[in-house]
């Protein structure tokens, strides 16, 4: 068996895995502020690390994993004033700040579900940590790395970049970032006269009169900066040295960065042995941002309520989609690339549905060699590609190579007793475990989402019918129905029907 290996982003490498307590993992992941619901950009990381947790598990490990929700503070650094997007929304939708928590989260669940992640171990809330969070920040005071200032306390960067460079730990070594650039290249923005440095950033921030969401402390009424709460967290539940720490390439900088200094300064440790990071989605190469309006919640992608959808997604398309690129590598989506993937995942359930109907026979000399030995070299390489830094795209890429085998003995044009009777079960058994327990897809996707789906294809069907025969009273009446209960259907240049569900 091969030794699993991962993507340091602290040493810039591959390593190969060494748990600080043998037989048992600890994993962090920065999780959702819940001052909004999840998008696309959001799916990546969830269903990276997911399986990461059920490959970890595979292996043996007993794995703690720790997803924490963000449902306070997270301010904006680099905004006009800083501002607490909780309860910004909360007056937005005009909604108690806890009740906007409450259903960002529960529609987060829900996205979680629908795309088959596992639920984490220990779900920790910023909200539930805030002893933690006080208790930090006052030893990082303490021990001189951080300041007051108007009831805000900010750490000092330049002093810990300082005092820590000396010891090979300089603030910016994960992100590979120099302290002296950032500052000569940062901006001069507003609210920031309380800071003795434009890098410093705010452990706790001092709450205005009319903010909602503020909390007692030794400095005044305030709330948690952003960084804080994960570095409280992860040492509570997971120590302060722990195995993996995981989030999405854009939480590199500031975010993990912050995390090091702020509990290096604490506990004197770099808190996690692997950094680990998935790229980032792009929407047909550009990145996802108001501005372009292509940020898509994850509601929208699985409901096609989007103008740039062409049509609905099912959230295991959505999964495989993710799966067949490399997480460290950039993930471009379009309409054109999520149909080739739900054409895709339809032929392997298809294949694997043809696997399951195959029956073993003794082992017969009409055995072809040649095949059996490619079958068992493509399912050997599957624990070769998961052990190289979860490499899920390698084995789908191998699943596909099987596909033709499968579908050719179901056909008949390939010999039933082709494969030796233990190769077909060890192809029945590994494309079971790697499809449904490590990769995580359920190729089983006839819900009542797919049935709704053929119903609407059926009405559309009628309405064509309909205006063929020039019944434009029936084909008005169809398109008119459907949009009163939020059902679009949309006019193709080739002459043919589709719909989106508002």
């Amino acid at each position: 068996m091969s030794e699993l290996k991962v993507y340091n982003s602290l040493k810039r490498e591959k390593e190969i895995f060494t748990p600080i307590t043998p037989g048992h993992v600890g994993l962090y992941v920065c999780g959702p502020t819940v001052s909004g619901e999840s998008h696309l950009g959001h799916a990546r990381p969830y269903v990276t690390f997911d399986i990461v947790f059920r490959w970890l598990m595979h292996l043996g490990y007993k794995v703690r994993y720790v997803r924490n929700i963000t449902d306070a503070g997270h301010f904006e650094e680099e905004g006009r004033i800083a501002e607490d997007k909780i309860s910004n929304k909360a007056v937005l939708e005009k909604l108690e700040p806890m009740e906007l928590v409450q259903k960002y989260t529960n529609l987060y669940h829900w996205a979680m579900k629908q795309l088959n992640n596992l639920d984490p171990s220990i779900e920790p809330t910023a909200t539930g940590h805030i002893v933690e969070q006080i208790v930090m920040i006052e030893k990082i005071i303490s021990d001189g790395y951080a300041y007051v200032v108007n009831g805000s306390v900010y750490f000092d960067v330049t002093k810990y970049n300082t005092d820590f460079t000396k010891k090979g730990e300089p603030y910016g070594m994960l992100s590979g970032r120099v302290l002296d650039e950032m500052i000569a290249t940062t901006r001069d923005l507003d609210n920031q006269e309380e800071k003795r440095n434009t890098a410093d950033f705010a452990l706790w921030k001092n709450a205005p009169p009319e903010h909602i969401m503020r909390w007692k402390s030794p400095w005044g009424e305030g709330f948690p900066g952003w960084h804080i709460e994960c570095s409280a967290m992860s040492a509570k539940y997971l120590g302060e040295e722990f195995d993996i720490h995981g989030g999405g390439m854009d939480l590199q900088f500031p975010h993990h960065e912050c995390e090091i200094a702020q509990s290096n300064v604490c506990n004197h440790k770099v808190p996690a042995h692997y950094w680990i990071h998935n790229n980032m989605i792009t929407i047909n190469g550009r990145k996802m941002g108001k501005s372009y309006n292509n940020v898509i919640t994850l509601t929208q992608l699985f409901n096609g309520g989007h103008p740039l959808l062409e049509q609905v997604y099912h959230p295991m398309v959505i999964r495989f989609f993710i799966l067949q690129t490399h997480y460290r590598s950039t993930l471009d989506f379009s309409n054109e690339a999520l149909q080739a993937s739900e054409k895709g995942l339809k032929r392997l359930s298809e294949a694997f549905t043809n696997l399951k109907k195959l029956t073993p026979g003794n082992n017969h000399p009409a055995t072809d060699k040649n095949l059996d030995n490619k079958v068992q070299k493509l399912l050997s390489e599957f624990e070769e590609f998961m052990n190289d830094d979860f490499s899920t795209a390698k084995i789908l890429a191998n699943m596909f190579e099987l596909v033709p085998i499968i579908n050719g003995i179901k056909d008949k044009h390939i010999a039933a007793d082709a494969l030796n009777a233990d190769t077909l079960r060890l192809l029945q058994e590994n494309m079971k475990l790697y499809i449904e327990d490590i990769l995580g897809l359920q190729l089983n996707i006839t819900t009542g989402d797919n049935k709704m789906e053929s119903i609407i294809n059926m009405l559309i069907q009628l309405r064509k019918d309909a205006r063929a025969k020039k019944d434009y009273a029936t084909s008005d009446r169809i398109r008119n129905d459907l949009q009163a209960i939020g059902i679009q259907l949309k006019d193709e240049k080739d002459g043919n029907m589709s719909f989106v569900i508002n």
